[in-house]
């Protein structure tokens, strides 16, 4: 005897995503959405795919991969200063998907959608032979003509992160089936910390708006500090002095570096942060660290920019540091 028939795919989106979507969404029963964006503002959008053994493990929980799928998306939002206003999401599923995996999935989907203030406004739901694959596509706004650049770093800027760096790729080794031989070095506690943070990103959406007022250049840090910096100053035809000992590290990754000292390579370089990059004048540098006490996350100085267009002098313990790669590549 036959199973029952899975759902179809007007009843999936009835039963797993209608629930989540914004009033821009249309009830997901037209072929469109409809954003109004309010006068004198632009929209700012930006896309990410993920494709299961590239970006996740198959296995990892439904929920998490929901959320990270657009809190990578709304971190991009918030290093271009935009207030988030809504997003698209295309999911291909393989076969032997289930409705577990489909609830759960949506459940950690809406979850960010309500913690980022970014409701899901249509997308498009198909079958695959291939691998899990996803795709969003996620709307903000700002101000007309006050869009966060790459390209505005000046010579004399500070160069500043938020929270810590190297977690995420800590983070990647701490979660993975074959874990290496360091990660049963660290506690319990510092194996969880940095496998969440892997997971989970934390989108700095609270410090959008300071960073819009008072940066002169923001990114991401999804590729690896080293690497995001460096296209950061390409945009900017600008170089920069940076301080390895400044840069902020969790408790729990300078357990993994002081396990093997040379993972603080792959903290500086391996992605997977989610942090915002930034440089800052001077004179707006005290306002956006207010801003960012109060927002509750992390600020700190980590160099300065310079007039060396592609000049990046790194040092540790007062020495020069160079890195063999610069970041994660697809390609």
């Amino acid at each position: 005897m036959a199973g029952p028939q899975p759902p179809g795919e007007f009843e999936l989106i009835a039963r797993y995503f209608a629930p989540i979507a914004g009033s821009g969404g249309l009830g997901l029963i037209d072929d469109a959405a409809l954003l109004r964006p309010a006068r004198g503002y632009e929209l700012v959008v930006t896309a990410d795919a993920l494709v299961a053994g590239v970006h996740f493990f198959a296995d990892d929980p439904p929920a998490s991969i929901g959320r990270k799928a657009l809190g990578v998306n709304l971190s991009d939002l918030a290093a271009k200063g935009a207030r988030p206003d809504g997003f698209v999401l295309t999911l291909a599923l393989p076969k032997g998907w289930t409705e577990d995996w489909l609830a759960g999935f949506a459940r950690g989907l809406a979850a960010m959608a309500g913690e980022g203030g970014c409701p899901l406004i249509g997308g498009d739901t198909v079958a695959t032979p291939g691998p899990l694959t996803l795709s969003i596509t996620a709307f903000g706004s700002v101000p007309a003509g006050r869009m966060l650049l790459r390209s505005g770093a000046k010579p004399g800027d500070v160069v500043a992160v938020t929270g810590t760096i190297g977690d995420g790729a800590l983070g990647l080794e701490a979660h993975r089936p074959d874990r290496p031989a360091w990660v049963g070095r660290l506690s319990e506690a510092d194996r969880a910390f940095l496998a969440d943070r892997y997971l989970h990103p934390r989108p700095r959406t609270a410090l959008a708006a300071a960073l819009q007022s008072h940066a002169s250049a923001a990114m991401d840090v999804s590729d690896g500090l080293v690497g995001d910096l460096a296209k950061l100053l390409a945009a900017s035809k600008a170089g920069a002095e940076i301080d390895l000992d400044a840069v902020p590290v969790s408790p729990a990754a300078r357990s993994a570096v002081m396990a093997v000292p040379a993972l603080a390579e792959l903290a500086w370089t391996g992605g997977d942060d989610y942090e915002i990059l930034c440089t800052v004048p001077e004179r707006e540098y005290p306002s956006l660290g207010a801003a960012a006490e109060a927002a509750g996350i992390g600020l700190t100085r980590i160099g300065r920019v310079t007039a060396e267009a592609g000049g990046v002098r790194y040092t540790e313990a007062g020495r020069p540091r160079t890195f063999a790669r610069g970041s994660f590549a697809h390609f």
